[in-house]
């Protein structure tokens, strides 16, 4: 071989070596530069940070308090946390409309009946993208879809036993925590009507359900004979907007019940007819199907007729306000778990309706009949995407969800006359309403012939204090609006005054929003219920007019056992005393939850 060939088998070899070299060189240094990306692209731990959001302590002393219970021990624990008070509108809209907070502490919507099927909106799976008091948590448990799948679709032993589960579940992984139930406090005069125990005044069948006192005088209420029912309210909500389906506007249905009749309403106990004339229940198969005949005559407030064709409408424009008219489907924020039972709605003639529901059972599908029903020349209007000067404002909205409905038109009792924001409410009797008109014998509502009072009044005033004082001076008859336990002895003082206390099915709770970190780690969650002491909240902020509770069924017969209080919270018991947390048990307990602490106390993210 000659030297130039060497020499080239020389340079090739050595080409080959420092091509090896290279490239494992390169292997080595990009390892390198991976891990380098690694370490400078993480950001560095820093103090969890959160924000409650309330309403203000004039609107709600209870909510504020909570609020700060839980802020001034998250900062005992070692996380950065502020309470951010925000008018109520404004608050339900931040949290249910546009998913922007960390926690919130609020009342759950007044209801009239709790059921393991009041938990199916509120917290499948199905519902996390969707608006209004449908699922606002975020929450995702594929274990409690099935269960609230479960419960909808058995009767019985299965039903109870789902329901148990359910409960056991939501109170482990915590997408809220349930912190008491309030007792529902309201001063009323004693000189002019009377039953107002009977279903008390925060409920429209309670109003409906009074009586007048022998003997009262009425004279100076209007020109004519007529009597006027005088309210007071600290929330100006109704005078301000009108809207059945906006969620940010309404949590008591009081005077929307007296504005919007529905099919059944429920009291005493049971799902009554209400606008139904008859209701025939009958099972094909495991699906059950309604008939529903309306009662003869009905009309909207402004004399036109309700027919069958408004109650296919309405429940098929709760279940999709666009009518159709979209790709995909816009609900209505409230009322979508009712509507959701629903399979089909048909017209038979102009005063029947055919209700087909999904699998389950007549227990759960009643719950549907209870919505407030819309008329169709008003509302079919409002299907279009929502708009501002011709500018579309939200592709996610139309216009029926941010109607202010002026002046809205139903088939109650109670027709609207006049409002001024911020400052009262006039509704007038509905003289063509079937509780008004002769109705020839004995109606099966159990109702008076024909309500007390021609007249309703609300006054907005400023705090519950200045509530009670307008009932005490003659100036108004009852209070609407839950009262703070520190007016109980002013109303005691007044001869002419009546404390009506009643639990009340709104619970106040604690909402995460577990879409995201470290709210959506369900072990953080449920730490920070530890720091909740619900006995301590009942003793010294309720003043005893509420009741602590582990579970939102908490006041019904579907609570299991277990779940029961009996001085402490069964599955997230307070970490501390008194009210006051211990900050070795709250550090203890979010190292075990896979969190660290900071040299200075910081609980850090992850």
């Amino acid at each position: 071989m000659s030297s130039t060939d060497g020499r080239s088998e020389l340079r090739g070899t050595r080409r080959a070596v420092l091509a090896s070299v290279a490239a494992a060189s390169a292997a080595g240094t990009s390892g390198c530069v991976k891990r380098l990306r690694n370490v400078v692209g993480r950001e560095p731990s820093r103090q969890i940070s959160l924000e409650i959001k309330t309403v203000p302590a004039d609107s709600d002393p209870y909510a504020s308090r909570i609020a700060r219970h839980l802020a001034e021990n998250l900062e005992t624990a070692g996380v950065a946390a502020r309470v951010v008070p925000v008018e109520v509108e404004e608050l339900y809209r931040q949290v249910l409309i546009n998913q922007q907070f960390d926690l919130y502490v609020g009342q759950y919507p007044e209801a009239r009946h709790l059921d393991p099927d009041s938990l199916y909106g509120l917290l499948h799976s199905r519902f996390s993208s969707e608006s209004g008091w449908q699922n606002p948590f975020g929450y995702t448990n594929l274990t409690v879809d099935e269960l609230l799948e479960e419960q909808r679709t058995t009767a019985g032993k299965a039903r109870r036993e789902a329901a148990a589960e359910l409960q056991r579940t939501v109170a482990q992984t915590v997408p809220f925590l349930t912190v008491a139930f309030p007792d529902v406090l309201c001063a009323v005069r004693t000189d002019r009507f009377t039953k107002w125990r009977t279903f008390g005044p925060n409920s429209a069948v309670g109003l409906l359900s009074l009586e007048r006192l022998p003997g009262a005088d009425f004279s100076s209420d209007f020109a004519s004979d007529g009597a006027e029912l005088r309210l007071a309210t600290t929330d100006p909500r109704i005078t301000e907007n009108r809207n059945p389906i906006a969620a940010e506007f309404r949590r008591l249905g009081t005077f929307i019940d007296l504005l919007y009749d529905s099919l059944c309403r429920r009291y005493s106990g049971t799902v009554n007819p209400w606008l139904a004339e008859t209701v025939t229940w009958a099972t094909d198969g495991r699906a059950p199907t309604v008939n529903v005949r309306l009662r003869d005559g009905l009309s909207w407030h402004d004399g036109t007729p309700l027919t069958a064709d408004d109650v296919a409408f309405t429940y098929a424009f709760l279940a999709d306000t666009t009518l159709g008219a979209d790709e995909g489907s816009i609900p209505a924020p409230r009322f979508r778990g009712r509507v959701s039972l629903v399979d089909n709605v048909s017209v038979t003639d102009d005063r029947t309706v055919r209700i087909r529901f999904l699998p389950g059972s007549e227990a759960v599908a009643d719950r549907a009949l209870t919505i407030p029903l819309l008329p169709e020349h008003v509302w079919s209007e409002k299907t279009g995407k929502a708009s501002i000067a011709g500018i579309e404002v939200n592709g996610e909205t139309t216009e029926a969800l941010i109607w202010n409905n002026p002046n809205p038109v139903g088939s109650g009792p109670f027709r609207f006359e006049r409002s001024k924001p911020d400052e009262s409410l006039v509704l007038s009797l509905f003289d063509d309403h079937f509780l008004v008109r002769d109705r020839g014998g004995e109606d099966p509502t159990g109702l008076p012939a024909r309500p007390a009072f021609d007249r309703l009044r609300v006054q907005v005033v400023s705090s519950d204090v200045s509530a009670v004082e307008l009932v005490s001076n003659d100036d108004a008859d009852a209070t609407i609006s839950n009262l703070s336990a520190e007016t109980v002895p002013r109303i005691a003082r007044s001869p002419d005054l009546d404390l009506i206390a009643h639990r009340s099915q709104s619970f106040y709770h604690v909402g995460f929003n577990a879409r995201q970190a470290p709210l959506s780690n369900p072990r953080f969650r449920h730490t920070v219920a530890r720091l909740v002491d619900k006995s301590f909240l009942v003793r010294d902020v309720f003043g005893w007019y509420a009741a602590p509770a582990a579970s939102p069924l908490a006041e019904t017969r579907w609570l299991p056992e277990d779940l029961a209080w009996a001085g402490a919270d069964p599955v997230t018991p307070f970490l501390g005393e008194a009210g006051e947390v211990s900050p070795e048990r709250a550090r203890s307990a979010f190292r075990e939850a896979g969190y660290q602490y900071s040299e200075n106390g910081k609980l850090l993210t992850r």
